[in-house]
């Protein structure tokens, strides 16, 4: 798949990159989608962190008519189960993958690496941070499902990943049920998972934000 590469964010304070961030939007988004959240985050002021924002590349999606948007993958179904293209998931996971790459050779830790993903963005996160050869910081999933959590074989490297999963409660696009059952499945796999729950519809709220923003700040501390 061609991409259109990645809206990057260097540290606000000027300070050269120590950590970073990847942030992957939900379909038919794009890398600006999140770039407004960063300004909201209740990060320290010293915190050196790179934002990452990928687009997606332009794919036709089954359950859209066939109308070409941006998308990690096709999404065939709309049932429960989502059926999806997924050989289009992986490849856009060894994406990720490679960037992730791409920032431990400019000298970023791979501990000091976050992955996070909203909906099918999620989806990504979730195959991609699992199945990484190199120990990541943590893995933030928002408003979305583990559709790998059938076939997925994890990295040893990341067995004690942190996990940080968010829904909300009313979602009417990815029900809370998915991300409850990503959930439960990371649990089983023997990962450090938290969850949290929000009064909210497919999107993020107030509370939520300030919420992230002390889990990076947790997790990312000197």
């Amino acid at each position: 798949m061609n991409h259109p590469g990645e809206l990057i964010i260097e540290p606000r304070n000027g300070k050269p990159a120590d950590a970073c961030v990847i942030i992957l939007h939900g379909l038919g988004a794009d890398g600006h989608d999140f770039e407004s959240l960063l300004p909201a985050l209740p990060l320290p002021e010293d915190a050196a962190v790179r934002f990452i924002f990928p687009h997606a590349p332009r794919l036709p999606v089954t359950i859209n008519g066939g109308m070409t948007m941006p998308a990690w993958y096709d999404i065939k179904e709309m049932s429960l189960d989502r059926r999806i293209d997924t050989p289009q998931l992986m490849a856009s996971a060894e994406r990720i993958q490679a960037l992730m790459r791409e920032q431990i050779s400019h000298g970023i830790d791979s501990r000091r690496i976050i992955l996070a993903g909203f909906s099918q963005g999620g989806a990504v996160a979730y195959q991609a941070a699992l199945t990484f050869e190199a120990p990541l910081g943590g893995l933030l999933a928002l408003s979305t499902y583990f559709a790998t959590a059938d076939s997925i074989e994890p990295s040893e490297a990341n067995r004690g990943l942190p996990i940080e999963i968010h829904h909300g409660s009313f979602d009417p696009v990815v029900p809370e049920s998915l991300g409850k059952a990503g959930y439960e499945k990371v649990k089983l796999l023997g990962y450090p998972a938290h969850y949290r729950r929000y009064s909210m519809a497919h999107a993020l709220c107030p509370q939520q934000i300030v919420d992230i923003g002390r889990w990076l700040s947790e997790r990312l501390a000197r």
